[in-house]
């Protein structure tokens, strides 16, 4: 059976942030993940954790200045001791809150900045995370995401991002698996999911799911998710699927395709 954990960053936005927790937790939700912890303590979080019995699945490290566009800085040139700095925050909130997957943002290239270079500082920056991480029993993961919502993305293709990792070979480092972002870049769900689950060394560390194409939720829209959740119990995956989608309505109206499942 399939464990899903709503992204309070798109779900619940009827709420404050603080209170989505308890709103997850009524809905039947055993799990909760969100892009970014730092505007609030981490005790703060922890707290809402504990009184609403959920377990943190997964959350972002710093991703530069969000505000200005910026999303993520590990392939960006220059920005080295930053992204140091932001794993170090990341491992910190991931101490107190007991998530064991951290998802590093690769960042923007413009289409005149050489691919080589970013590369090149990606891997680099991607083996210090996962080594400091190790440290913590934390793992890293990184995901592709499409170009439509966000051009420019540096990483945009599954077997890249499994290719990334194999070239790094740390244990702890594993690709974040959106469904969502690959059917938008490659289709072929299924297919790739069977390759890249039994891969004997990086594999998937985490899934996303929304509809396609309106990133609403997974009844809604061209996959057939029935499908691809029993696909991914047959292979074995034990860990959180996230519901990193907009309802399209209210959050709590729109959970008729969950109730199966919980």
């Amino acid at each position: 059976m399939p464990k899903f954990a709503a992204n309070l960053t798109m779900m619940y936005t009827e709420h404050a942030f603080l209170d989505r927790f308890a709103a997850a937790a009524k809905d039947g939700f055993k799990a909760v993940e969100f892009l970014f912890p730092y505007d609030f303590a981490a005790k703060d979080i922890e707290q809402r954790l504990k009184d609403n019995n959920l377990t943190q699945a997964l959350f972002n490290a710093p991703p530069g200045d969000w505000a200005k566009g910026e999303r993520g800085i590990a392939s960006l040139p220059g920005r080295e001791e930053e992204f140091k700095k932001s794993v170090e925050k990341g491992l910190e909130y991931a101490a107190v809150l007991g998530n064991k997957k951290l998802h590093v943002m690769a960042g923007l290239i413009a289409p005149d900045q050489p691919r080589d270079k970013h590369r090149e500082t990606y891997l680099k920056n991607l083996e210090y995370a996962a080594k400091e991480a190790q440290k913590a029993g934390i793992g890293i993961v990184i995901e592709p995401i499409n170009t439509r919502d966000i051009p420019g993305f540096f990483l945009n293709r599954q077997d890249e991002a499994q290719a990334i990792c194999d070239e790094i070979g740390a244990p702890n480092l594993q690709v974040q698996f959106d469904i969502y972002h690959c059917q938008i870049v490659e289709g072929d769900i299924a297919v790739k999911l069977k390759r890249d689950m039994k891969r004997p060394n990086a594999g998937v560390g985490h899934i996303q799911i929304a509809g396609v194409p309106e990133r609403h939720e997974p009844n809604i829209g061209e996959l057939n998710y029935p499908y691809l959740f029993e696909l991914i119990d047959s292979l074995g995956y034990e860990g959180w699927i996230g519901c990193e989608y907009k309802p399209k309505a209210g959050t709590s109206e729109g959970l008729g395709w969950l109730k199966p499942y919980l």
